[in-house]
């Protein structure tokens, strides 16, 4: 019997319609178009602006997009893994919800946390799940609703979050191909440089938190970035070089969108061509655990069997890493 592997065998997205401009951005705090654009490469980001929308809403549009793609029964779904830093409320799983919603009913649950690495994450834990033998379908979806994060006064966070989601199912493959190798790492002594402080179990929500708008992300812009150009960079390198793959081998660069500059930073280390590297923060800005799958997904049709990628990411806490997949189809 051959080796079982990990393969991604279909793939779904869904952004919300309204789109928010850095021209619209212009009006609501001191900022400006070319002063994000040479910063960030970001140009608009999509907001879930309806009342009692979270990311569970985000997240079945996803999941039903990537159904109704592959003409998948929902009730063949083993598990759903839904990796987010914005769950819908404390205590209920928003994944429990999202694969109810989509008629996954034989399926198990839970919810996957780790910033903006969530999914890179989700992606190691899917994989063990075929690799047992046990699951022969998983669903890993990366949500974020980050617009419930944002203060939209404060200009160092509200220019570079968005809302979005993205899909992938995992199924067993006996040709070799889907996930070769990982490199995940965490450091926590990094947590204070980027957080939404109030909220959780350590800080409770209060009116005075309220008041000074603890329950908004703050980040340390100056030392995440620094964080997030050498880690990403390195566990990028670091794989090739453990998997003897060299720039030429490599089809696709899959880098976590948070800032052009760190993925300009992390082709460049590799020496990777920048028509090899996928992009879209311009349209979407950073929508923390999606946006690995959304690149999946705006890419779909460029990507071919066999086709090696390197994906890499870098989040809060701090966490980061590296994951090396081999493509398993054909659009």
């Amino acid at each position: 019997m051959s080796k079982i592997s990990a393969a991604i065998t279909a793939v779904g997205a869904y952004v919300p319609d309204y789109v928010l401009t850095n021209q619209i951005l212009e009006t609501m705090v001191d900022t400006n178009d070319e002063w994000i654009t040479t910063r960030t490469g970001i140009k608009e980001r999509r907001i879930l602006k309806e009342e009692g929308k979270g990311t569970s809403f985000l997240a079945i549009n996803a999941a039903k997009d990537l159904i109704n793609k592959k003409g998948l029964n929902p009730k063949e779904i083993d598990l759903v893994i839904v990796a987010t830093a914005t769950p819908d409320m404390k205590a209920a799983a928003t994944s429990a919800y999202t694969a109810t919603q989509i008629g996954a009913t034989n399926a198990f649950s839970f919810d996957l946390e780790a910033a903006c690495s969530s999914f890179l994450y989700g992606m190691s834990v899917a994989a063990r799940y075929i690799e047992s033998g046990k699951y022969k379908k998983v669903l890993l979806i990366g949500a974020d609703k980050m617009s419930s994060m944002i203060n939209y006064e404060d200009r160092a966070t509200c220019i570079i979050f968005g809302d979005g989601a993205g899909a992938v199912l995992f199924e067993p493959n006996e040709e070799g191909y889907g996930l070769q190798d990982e490199y995940l790492r965490s450091d926590g002594s990094g947590r204070e440089f980027l957080q939404a402080t109030y909220g959780g179990s350590s800080y409770q929500i209060t009116p005075e938190a309220l008041e000074k708008g603890g329950q908004y992300v703050f980040q340390d812009g100056k030392t995440v970035f620094k964080n997030a150009v050498f880690n990403m960079a390195d566990v990028s390198e670091k794989i090739l070089e453990r998997n003897n793959l060299t720039n030429e081998d490599i089809a696709w660069l899959v880098p976590h969108q948070a800032n052009k500059r760190i993925i300009d930073a992390t082709a460049s280390r590799i020496n990777l061509d920048p028509e090899k590297v996928m992009m879209n923060i311009h349209k979407y800005g950073n929508t923390t655990s999606a946006t690995l799958p959304l690149l999946l997904n705006d890419y779909e049709s460029q990507l071919n069997k066999g086709d090696k990628l390197i994906f890499a990411a870098f989040g809060g806490g701090f966490t980061w890493g590296s994951i090396y997949l081999t493509w398993a189809y054909n659009s």
